[in-house]
């Protein structure tokens, strides 16, 4: 029987050699990981921005959690204008408002669900998130009979976890292609008239809130989109 004695050369070249086939391992599994994450991150649901281009429509929504003494003038305004929006509402605005609520339903706008308590989206876990909507969804359901199907995140987060929580109860997650920033109490109906009537366009989601400076630049908003030969239609229309 021959016994082999290894040189220290040759001990050296073997681990040169499987230090070599180790970090070539560890690479090969780092790049399929990475081309699993992306196939995974490009499988996700995407946020709507805007709906189709195809006609002359753009869809007004309103993402209510506050400013309930501006609703019912916002409602005239729209009607005055034979326009039609979506609102937004949390879950415990319409506890709280029930038949502002319905009122909303009545006029013939849809409802949208923004959670029940307004929280940070992206702060909280994909589950939190579901018991938001499906918080919201039940009361808006109890009251108006609507069961909802659109969801505005709170501050417009869209975290990959929070598209997954709404995908996965069968929403989709609506942003906005113009958003008017009237929550700001800087901003003035001037201001806000002409963010949406320079960036209008087919399919455009028109982002506002239930403020003073709102109810104001509402009529001019409504009467310039009528002129310019657009029909204001809910988010789910726009999206048809």
């Amino acid at each position: 029987m021959r016994i082999y004695f290894w040189s220290y050369r040759q001990l050296f070249l073997m681990g040169v050699v499987m230090g070599v086939l180790l970090g070539l391992g560890v690479l090969v599994n780092d790049l399929f990981r990475a081309e699993v994450e992306v196939v995974s991150e490009a499988g996700l649901p995407q946020p709507i921005h805007r709906g189709s281009d195809q006609e002359p429509q753009v869809a007004l929504t309103f993402n209510v959690d506050w400013g309930e003494e501006y609703v019912p003038g916002i409602l005239n305004a729209l009607d005055a204008y034979q326009a039609k929006a979506t609102f937004f509402v949390t879950g415990r605005w319409a506890k709280k408002f029930p038949e502002l609520t319905q009122e909303i339903a009545k006029r013939g706008h849809e409802i949208g669900n923004h959670g029940y308590s307004h929280p940070h989206p992206d702060r909280i876990s994909k589950e939190k998130n579901q018991e938001e909507i499906k918080a919201a969804e039940k009361v808006i359901n109890e009251i108006t009979g609507v069961k909802t199907n659109l969801f505005a995140p709170p501050y417009g987060e869209h975290g990959a976890h929070v598209l997954k929580a709404a995908d996965e109860l069968g929403y989709k997650t609506i942003l906005w292609t113009v958003d008017t920033v009237d929550w700001d109490p800087g901003r003035t109906a001037e201001m806000i008239q002409g963010k949406v009537l320079e960036r209008v366009q087919n399919g455009a989601i028109i982002l506002m809130h239930p403020t003073d400076r709102t109810l104001k630049a509402l009529p001019v908003i409504l009467k310039s989109l009528k002129d310019k030969g657009y029909e204001m239609v809910t988010v789910t229309e726009v999206l048809q």
